[in-house]
Parts: C-alpha cells; sequence; structure tokens
C-alpha cells in the first residue's frame, strides 16, 4: 500500500495542535472509497483537510477523491513509487499539522476516532501512539478469522488488538500516530518494508521518546488477502524480525523466536507420533482446540472457528521459517539483511 491519505484537523485548543492522518495506498481505489466514506461520518467537529498521495499506483484513485470534494477539503498528489515508509514521509512534509495519525488504506474508521484520539492526547500527551484494530460484521469469514488470528491473546498476546502489558508498546503503521517534532528527529520511516513501523518505534526510543497504546482509538482493519497473501506476508514478518534483532539487538526477545519453535516442535511431534509418542502432539490439539473455541465464541461462528485454526497455522508456520530463513542468510552466511533479502528494501526518493 503506497500513497496516502493525510486528514489535517484544524483546532484552537490544545495549544493550536493540528492532527495530519496519513494512508499510503497503493493499486486500491475501492478501498479509498470505503475510507473517505467513514470519514464523513466523523463526529470530530473541527474543520480538517485530505491530503492523498498516490505512490505510483497504475489503477489510480483520482476519480474517487473527485467524487468527495463536496463533502471534505482533499488534496490529491501522486508520486513515483518508492514504497509505503517513504510515502508516508512525503505526506508529513506536506502535512500541515505537528501531529500526524497513520493509517493502511484498508482501514474504516470509526466515527468517535478522532475525538477518541484528541481526548486522549489532551489528558496525557506522548510523541508516538499505537491503537488496536477489529472486525466488523460485514467483514467475510477469512478476514474475521485473519483479525483473530492477529489479535488475539493466543497467537500475538494481543498486542495488535488492544494489550500493552508485553513491553514496551511498538505502534503498527496501520493506525498510528506520531509528532511532528518526533518525525523531524527520527527522519520518519526506513525503506524496509515490512517492519518500518518497529524500525521507527526503536529509533524513537533511542531518541528519548515515549510510546503507547491507546485502546479507545481502533480501526477496522479489512484486510484484502486470502490464505496465499496472507502466508507471504507474515513470511516477511518473520524475514524482518531477525533483520531488526540484527539492528537493534538491545531490544531483542526470546518471544520473537516462538514462532520458529512453535513450528519445529508441531513437525516434530508429528514425527514422534509416527512412532507412538503422542503426547506433544496432544498438547498441540489442545492449543488448536483453544484457537477454535476462543475464534468461535468471539465471532458467534463456528466456520470462522475452524478458520482460525488454519490462519493460525499459517501464521506461525509462515512467520516461524521466514524468521528461520533469515537466521540462515544473515546469521550464518553473514550477507546483509538488502541483499540476503532485496525484495524487502524500497529505494527513497
Amino acid at each position: 500500500m503506497d500513497g496516502f491519505f493525510i486528514i489535517s484537523i484544524f483546532t484552537k485548543k490544545f495549544s493550536q495542535m493540528y492532527f495530519s492522518v496519513i494512508i499510503p495506498v497503493f493499486n486500491r481505489p475501492q478501498e479509498i472509497e470505503e475510507m473517505l466514506e467513514s470519514l464523513t461520518n466523523s463526529n470530530f467537529k473541527a474543520d480538517f483537510e485530505i491530503l492523498i498521495i498516490e505512490d505510483g499506483s497504475t489503477e489510480k484513485c483520482e476519480n474517487v477523491v473527485d467524487k468527495y470534494k463536496s463533502k471534505l477539503n482533499i488534496s490529491y498528489f501522486f508520486k513515483s513509487n518508492s514504497g509505503p515508509g517513504d510515502s508516508r514521509n512525503f505526506g508529513m512534509k506536506k502535512a500541515k499539522g505537528d501531529y500526524f495519525l497513520i493509517f493502511d488504506s484498508d482501514c474504516i474508521i470509526p466515527e468517535q476516532y478522532l475525538n477518541e484520539v484528541f481526548k486522549e492526547l489532551n489528558q496525557s500527551f506522548v510523541d508516538c501512539f499505537g491503537g488496536p484494530d477489529k472486525a466488523l460484521d460485514s467483514f467475510s469469514t477469512i478476514q474475521k478469522a485473519i483479525n483473530f488470528t492477529m489479535t488475539s491473546f493466543l497467537t500475538t498476546g494481543g498486542i495488535r488488538g488492544g494489550n500493552e502489558k508485553i513491553g514496551k508498546f511498538q505502534p503498527r503503521s496501520f493506525n498510528m500516530g506520531i509528532s511532528n517534532l518526533a518525525f523531524e528527529k527520527s527522519g520518519g520511516f526506513g525503506n524496509i518494508h515490512p517492519g518500518e513501523d518497529p524500525d521507527l518505534t526503536i529509533r524513537l526510543w533511542e531518541l528519548g521518546f515515549e510510546t503507547r497504546l491507546i485502546s479507545s482509538a481502533y480501526v477496522f482493519h479489512k484486510r484484502r488477502i486470502d490464505f496465499e497473501k496472507f502466508y507471504k506476508q507474515v513470511n516477511k514478518f518473520g524475514k524482518t524480525r531477525l533483520i531488526l534483532n540484527t539492528w537493534y539487538p538491545k531490544y531483542e526477545k526470546i518471544t520473537y523466536v516462538f514462532p520458529t519453535f512453535f513450528t519445529l516442535g508441531l513437525l516434530v511431534s508429528l514425527a514422534l507420533s509416527v512412532l507412538g509418542f503422542s503426547y506433544f502432539t496432544w498438547l498441540y490439539s489442545i492449543y488448536f482446540l483453544l484457537i477454535f473455541i476462543f475464534s468461535s465464541f468471539e465471532n458467534k461462528n463456528i466456520v470462522i472457528g475452524f478458520i482460525s485454526v488454519l490462519t493460525t497455522f499459517i501464521q506461525f508456520y509462515g512467520y516461524g521459517f521466514g524468521f528461520l530463513k533469515s537466521f540462515y542468510k544473515i546469521k550464518l552466511l553473514k550477507l546483509s539483511p538488502e541483499k540476503a533479502f532485496p525484495e524487502l528494501f524500497f529505494l527513497r526518493l
């Protein structure tokens, strides 16, 4: 998702605070339509502007933007493709605000979102925050299953779902905010993708900035991906996590290796079960049964529960072996990240 929106919200309260929401978009005009429609329903009363920056798309969204110019104050920009991180940086440089809110283009924004962010920053200011994601009833069964897998405490510890108990919170760029000051001091996002958001967060920590979760600032994340695309996504997550561990060993955690251990352990347990040792296989069976039960209960649908078992396996398998492949190339073969995985790096303009 390259290209993006910027929504700058003007208000005289809170020391002339301006919010700018930044959203990369690449070949997804249908998402822009849903995003803009959700923003027209915002109950935030202050004026705001929207800047849409398209990152080299062949399927442009300019015509969609034109439809909303009578409802929203929108400016449209087109730039050469240089990745979502660089597109967000481009937007922050163009924005009029001194606080930026960043969304992925496949997000739908609840009507109270802007008010919640404004309220939280008034009560307890922070230079960078992240918000959770949720699923709408209208989402497909696969989208709901993937949402469960990405947000449940049984899979990710609930980090994307609103749990900030696991160490220092690392905002994700599908729903995060950053002050203009923090952007200027850090230089914004790097050219790695995915992984540009934890990379930025760690650099902010090194500069002395704080990050936190704003649980009430959630979005509806409408991931338009199938099983194959989901596998490719989480596989890249695994590769980039090892790269980030190499860049920032101070922030390396044992939990980052869990998906690899989980996947290798599952394969070993299945091999042992053939030899008559089924104890570990039963443990895995209990875990996947819990996934089924919790997802079915949360989504009120046993079909989604079954699919969640599959998406959880895909998540652990894809991430785990991505991490393992990255370990082999970077740690053992001593290749640079850019040489080992050139597809993970964009050329910055």
